[in-house]
């Protein structure tokens, strides 16, 4: 028994721990939540577009296409070829692919490493240094199998292993991160674009309104009936509410080009698609994800975790670093001079080595690195606990805003009315010369300021719907138009080709592998 010994420990030490921390997600606060007094109905406005009242649905699913819930078609196609063919969205794969392949580098630390030899020598020796008369010219060929293995037994290679993994995760929600914000830019967009040609088309309507009231001022002026202040008062609140449209126009055409980056194409590919808020569908239905199950959700706050595992992985490595390290080499091969064969009888050599070595004195450099790797993971935590109350300060904001916003529309609402009402009763009354003509100016600038801040109340209705979906994460989980693990183009060797860094903006990508170990 006690022969066996030796080689029992032999083998224990070969088999090898694994020395740092195991990694443990954060436990969250058990009383974080959002606001402190919950709601779960928004005010009702009493307008079509963009006035329903959202019921709030605790713990519902999110949808992976949450951006069809606004029932647009030309909404889904922009968001879908936003995702095919943005610069930013190829780039995070790439950047989730360079990662698994480095995890897969790192794996390979495991194994032994084999490689081949095979060599011939000619030499010209000295007849001097033989005794021989003439110099004879030596012929050597050898032939070798090699093989070296660093057995991990602290578990270093294994903790940098579990680094290389947790920074691919980083990378896959960093991936995520991306789709989620591109798909609620485009979203956003959309909405604003919307809302500025609601806008526009309003101003039209002031505009038109104002030049009739200036053509009914002109035929009282040629009657005698009015002074040339009216008319000349009522041409510079026509010119000043025409010189609007160009701000309103210029937003528009800079909007349209914003949009046009996200879905990769240039500004003159515009293909005229066209929204406004009418053409979408306010969610009557909206997700509140419970607190507990935000921090799985929410992209940033996992790539936040997946960070920190990267830290506390790396402190193992540190650790290991610090521990002997130990190698195991061997060759199997053969020798032979001129005019015999390799590998026949008596040509063959073969060598075995083992070796540890101890670092003993460096000055206090490994102890001082596994110092910063600590700090590192202690900055890392830090981060994380920060992100994940940035993400419970994003929900929170969002469901103040749609509570406030509702409520701000509905009013908007009844403004624009009671204007609409006193721009009627005042033009009446001007007809009758019952009141002044600064009467008159005032009900219309009144008027023209409700009728744009009530469209601009309905934007906000639907980017805060978006808001929602994006705090709340998104819905990745449950997405099936893009794979999570997608890494984009398969691998290849060589630099890409001018059609891969430029693609047309309608070109299909070619289908993703879905590997993600």
């Amino acid at each position: 028994m006690s022969r066996r010994l030796p080689l029992s420990l032999l083998l224990i030490a070969l088999a090898g721990c694994t020395v740092g921390p195991d990694f443990v997600r954060p436990e969250l606060a058990a009383d974080a939540d959002y606001t402190q007094q919950a709601f779960t109905r928004t005010a009702l406005a009493d307008i079509a577009t963009g006035g329903a009242a959202q019921r709030l649905i605790a713990g519902m699913d999110i949808p992976g296409q949450w951006w069809t819930l606004f029932r647009s078609p030309e909404l889904n196609a922009l968001v879908e070829e936003a995702l095919r063919a943005n610069p930013d969205v190829s780039a995070a794969q790439a950047a989730l692919r360079q990662a698994n392949e480095l995890v897969y580098a790192d794996q390979a630390s495991l194994f032994p490493s084999v490689g081949a030899n095979l060599s011939k020598t000619r030499e010209k020796v000295s007849g001097a240094s033989t005794g021989a008369a003439s110099a004879p010219i030596l012929t050597l060929s050898s032939a070798s199998l090699n093989v070296s293995y660093a057995p991990d037994v602290f578990g270093g290679t294994r903790r940098q292993i579990e680094s290389s993994t947790a920074q691919a995760q980083y990378q896959r929600f960093a991936l995520e991160a991306t789709y989620l914000t591109l798909s609620t830019n485009v979203v956003n967009t959309a909405v604003n674009l919307a809302s500025l040609r609601d806008q526009i088309a309003a101003t039209g309507q002031i505009v038109q309104l104002q030049s009739d009231q200036l053509d009914l001022l002109q035929a009282q002026r040629r009657l005698g009936a009015i002074a040339d202040t009216d008319v000349l008062t009522q041409q510079t609140a026509l010119a000043q509410t025409r010189a609007t449209l160009a701000p309103l126009q210029k937003q528009l055409a800079q909007t349209r080009n914003q949009l046009m980056a996200y879905l990769g194409r240039f500004p003159n590919q515009d293909k005229g698609e066209r929204f406004n808020l009418a053409s979408l569908h306010l969610p009557q239905e909206l997700p509140v994800s419970l607190p507990s199950a935000l921090v799985s959700q929410r992209p940033d706050v996992r790539a936040a975790e997946a960070q920190l595992h990267e830290a506390s992985a790396n402190i193992g490595v540190a650790v290991a670093n610090q521990l002997p390290q130990f190698s195991i080499t061997g060759s199997l091969g053969s020798t032979v001079a001129s005019g015999s064969t390799l590998f026949s009888a008596g040509s063959g050599v073969w060598s075995l080595a083992g070796a540890i070595a101890q670092p003993l004195f460096d000055a206090g450099a490994l102890e001082h690195r596994k110092r910063a790797a600590v700090a590192a993971y202690d900055q890392s935590a830090a981060q994380y606990r920060g992100t994940v109350i940035t993400a419970f300060q994003d929900v929170a904001n969002v469901l103040r805003a749609l509570e406030a916003d509702a409520e701000a529309l509905k009013q908007q609402v009844a403004a624009e009315r009671s204007a609409q009402a006193s721009l009627a009763l005042v033009q009446a009354q001007y007809r009758l010369g019952a009141v002044a003509y600064i009467n008159l100016l005032t009900a219309q600038q009144t008027y023209q300021n409700t009728v744009l801040t009530r469209v601009q109340a309905q934007a906000v209705r639907y980017s805060d719907s978006a808001a929602l979906f994006q705090a709340l994460g998104g819905g990745w989980w449950n997405r099936r138009d893009v794979d999570p693990g997608s890494k984009g183009h398969p691998d290849r060797f060589g630099l890409p080709t001018r059609e891969e860094l430029m693609p047309a903006h309608n070109k299909t990508m070619p289908a993703a592998p879905t590997r993600f170990d």
